[in-house]
């Protein structure tokens, strides 16, 4: 099957996805309601859309297309407002965060769905334990080799996205001692991590070709890397995200990322090139085990610095395009908490040091989502 050609969309358009968890009321595990609440949200008029996922304790909302992190928000709210009253009437709870604090893998459902059923086959018992929660953000751009250029421009920037993402500590009642977590259920797909350097969409479509013929890949969609082109939307998709404990903070990071786009598309502030892997995977590694306090390994230069610093140097950079999108707001938000070396994870793990009991800090995430953050 040959590489879809790469469709039209407005530079720097935005896309938010958001894989949410499904829990009871009484001890706060898991609970598999995918379908009720789907039947439920088909009566609200709502934008984007909310579809199954994997097991059936998790669904996906998404936004219709957005121009700032603002209309992002605009969109998250009523979605998030239609899931809390879907979910009250069916005595359940929705929420943030990367991974269940406590949910054993093995008790899970996949849902009834011929591809979900055909990823079960095939990656056994991987598929339950992908019973993990993540944000992707789409990103519009103007044709398909400025959309590699990109990629691999925004691949410096991972561990950025990481750290202030990060929501996923706990996994199967333990601190696992990483702020995300998540990612490593992630890497243990064999087509997960990175996509492969090339700036031209020609060579990448070549490259498709070669893994098709190998009869490993049928589609954009078998690729788990942590950014992928998405051709059929004219965008590319950064995967790498806990899905948040809120809607506010998963549009701020949807305007952090445009902004990030917008600094590449008009400054051309380098070309990216191999050797700039050379250090991805320590760099994603050192984000998901200590979040904010992470080292970066600056890939141009070799410098270790603190990831909080590069990420303050780095907005400071962006502020006039911040400006210019309308994510100022956005990046105030984030600011704050890289200055307190604060993110969802640090909240997760103060709510379980106070409470000692998992179930009611999940409660707690619970009570956070559906309530709008100042």
């Amino acid at each position: 099957m040959p590489l879809e050609p790469f469709s039209s969309s407005k530079a720097l358009s935005l896309g938010v996805e958001l894989e949410l968890q499904l829990v009871n009321t009484h001890d706060y595990d898991l609970a598999p309601y995918a379908e009720d609440m789907l039947r439920g949200m088909a009566q609200f008029k709502l934008p984007g859309s909310v579809v199954p996922e994997m097991t059936s304790s998790m669904i996906e909302i998404s936004t219709d297309i957005c121009h700032s992190a603002e209309d992002v928000l605009r969109q998250l709210t009523p979605i998030r407002d239609a899931l809390v009253k879907t979910a009250d009437r069916l005595n359940i709870a929705v929420l943030g965060g990367g991974t269940h604090a406590f949910q054993q893998w093995h008790e899970r459902r996949i849902y009834d769905k011929p591809r979900f059923r055909e990823l079960s086959e095939l990656y056994g018992y991987l598929s339950k334990q992908f019973t993990i929660f993540g944000q992707h953000v789409h990103v519009g751009c103007p044709d398909a080799d400025a959309a590699l250029l990109m990629l691999h421009r925004m691949s410096r920037y991972i561990p950025h996205f990481i750290a202030l993402s990060a929501s996923s500590p706990f996994v199967q009642g333990q601190d696992t001692a990483f702020d995300s977590a998540r990612l490593n259920s992630v890497f243990a797909f064999p087509l997960s991590g990175r996509a492969p350097f090339t700036l031209s969409w020609r060579e990448f479509g070549d490259y498709f070709e070669r893994m098709t013929r190998t009869g490993v890949v049928r589609s954009m969609k078998d690729f788990y890397w942590d950014i992928r082109p998405k051709p059929e939307f004219g965008t590319i998709e950064i995967r790498v995200f806990d899905t948040p404990l809120t809607v506010e903070r998963a549009a701020a990071l949807a305007g952090y990322v445009q902004t990030l786009a917008s600094y590449f598309l008009q400054e051309q502030p380098f070309v990216p090139s191999e050797d700039d892997y050379l250090v991805y995977t320590y760099n994603r590694f050192q984000a998901c085990r200590f979040g904010l306090d992470a080292v970066y390994v600056d890939p141009a230069t070799g410098d270790h610095l603190p990831l909080r610093e590069h990420i303050l140097r780095t907005m400071t950079m962006l502020e006039s395009h911040a400006n210019t999108l309308d994510a100022t707001r956005a990046f105030a938000r984030l600011r704050t908490d890289v200055e307190a070396s604060h993110n969802d994870a640090r909240w997760l793990r103060e709510r379980q040091g106070r409470e000692r009991l998992l179930a009611e800090v999940v409660r707690q995430a619970a009570q956070r989502f559906r309530t709008p953050a100042a």
